[in-house]
């Protein structure tokens, strides 16, 4: 039997919505709900009310027939579970050799010709079995449950081959079964250009049209497909057939766009009503202009900016222009090894002159819309999935990006139930 869930005395419940919505945009993105003195209730997993302690103590509240557990919150605040919308979090050992190269000046671009990046993970990951795959990836997942994550996607891609790409998969699959986070899965076969197709790209792209993506719709083994649409990865033409496969079989479109160059990706992924685009540290007037007349969510990656050394994302300026803006990971090994989303809210602070507020809707409700659970993710709301977590004793929200490398959170609560 399910035990209901009480958390009282809450110093401040922050994110709350009377009325849900699915994203948050532009200047609206300054401005967070919050109640003070709060209590929140859990009944079978699930945000059952919320509300002043004074409305609790007045006994307006329905408390369950069954055992009901009660949390003190006094002087703690009480957060939505972060939702991280980009990560590459299956992978097989680490790349910390390239990072010494990086150091020593190679750029990301360099150190993948010389059979490094995305080709190096791929042949680590085909010498690695799915048990050991799931195994190292677990670890991960654990992480990033304890540092406040609630819901993830997570991406294949390190294979590049049928049967690696659906091992990846699997292992995904695997994750969603064994833990309590919501898990999204993205089929990005177009990650990389194989070095035994280097001569015949159109041969790897016809592999992931005609083999790859049949096989992993028969398995249903993947809820989007993405394609890294950049300078020297997939052009727009290719990234197009691939989309067009890919959606006829239900499968959602993701880009990963204009991370190198203004490739032609953003403007790519809206012409085929992709749920978000990726990356975007190359984003103009043109680009944002085409994303305001979208329903597509730009998603930054500042960890993999900040890791590379490469220059950020406009963030500010899509938000002034009346974008939404969410804030994801891309927890990967090679560009942003770590999953820690309260840190990326800290980058969106310090390097791309975001509010507290704007980072708070960036990594909740904007990235929840994201990966397309924004009506059940990504705030306090009245039915939505209980994913929440309580902070130590903290004097504001503010103080959670401010304090960029203190482990702030004390409980972390997912589908109702008590996790750490």
């Amino acid at each position: 039997m399910r035990t209901d869930l009480l958390i009282k005395n809450i110093k401040c419940l922050v994110q709350v919505e009377e009325h849900p919505g699915l994203k948050i945009c532009g200047t609206a993105m300054s401005g967070i709900q919050t109640i003070s003195e709060a209590y929140l209730y859990v009944k079978d997993g699930i945000i059952n009310d919320f509300g002043s302690m004074d409305r609790l103590s007045s006994g307006k509240i329905p408390f369950s027939d069954h055992e009901l557990l009660t949390i003190n919150a006094r002087n703690k605040f009480v957060f939505p579970s972060f939702c991280d919308s980009h990560t590459h979090l299956v992978y097989a050992g680490s790349r910390e050799l390239e990072y010494i190269d990086k150091i020593r000046g190679l750029s990301y671009e360099e150190i993948a010709k010389r059979g490094g990046g995305i080709l190096n993970s791929a042949k680590k990951l085909h010498e690695t079995s799915e048990d050991d795959l799931f195994n190292q990836s677990m670890i991960r997942i654990n992480e990033i449950i304890a540092s406040g994550t609630g819901a993830v996607e997570i991406k294949s891609g390190y294979g590049l081959n049928t049967s690696d790409e659906l091992k990846m998969l699997r292992v995904i699959r695997r994750i969603r079964e064994n833990t309590p986070l919501e898990v999204r899965a993205t089929f990005l076969g177009a990650h990389a250009i194989p070095g035994e197709y280097k001569d015949d790209r159109e041969k790897y792209v016809d592999l992931i049209i005609n083999e790859m993506i049949p096989v992993i719709a028969s398995e249903d083994l993947a809820d989007f497909i993405d394609v890294f649409c950049d300078r020297g990865f997939f052009t727009v033409d290719e990234t197009e057939k691939i989309l067009m496969a890919g959606m006829k079989y239900g499968l959602t479109a993701k880009i990963h766009a204009n991370e190198l160059d203004y490739s032609g990706g953003i403007q790519t992924g809206v012409r085929y009503n992709a749920l978000s685009v990726d990356h975007l540290e190359c984003t103009g007037d043109d680009e944002i202009k085409c994303l305001l007349d979208s329903e597509t969510m730009p998603t930054l990656l500042p960890g993999a900016a900040f890791f590379l050394g490469m220059n950020y994302p406009p963030a500010r300026k899509m938000i002034d222009a009346g974008l939404p803006v969410a804030l994801a990971s891309d927890y990967n090994p090679g560009s942003s090894p770590s999953g820690n989303m309260k840190f990326i809210m800290s980058l969106g602070c310090i390097k791309l002159r975001m509010l507290p507020e704007e980072v708070i809707n960036a990594t909740t409700i904007n990235t929840a819309y994201a990966m397309g659970i924004s009506d059940t993710h990504g705030s306090i709301a009245r039915g939505k999935v209980a994913n929440v977590f309580i902070t130590k004793d903290i004097p504001s929200y503010e103080y959670m990006p401010y304090a960029f490398g203190s482990n702030l959170i004390e409980i972390v609560i997912l589908k109702g139930k008590i996790i750490t």
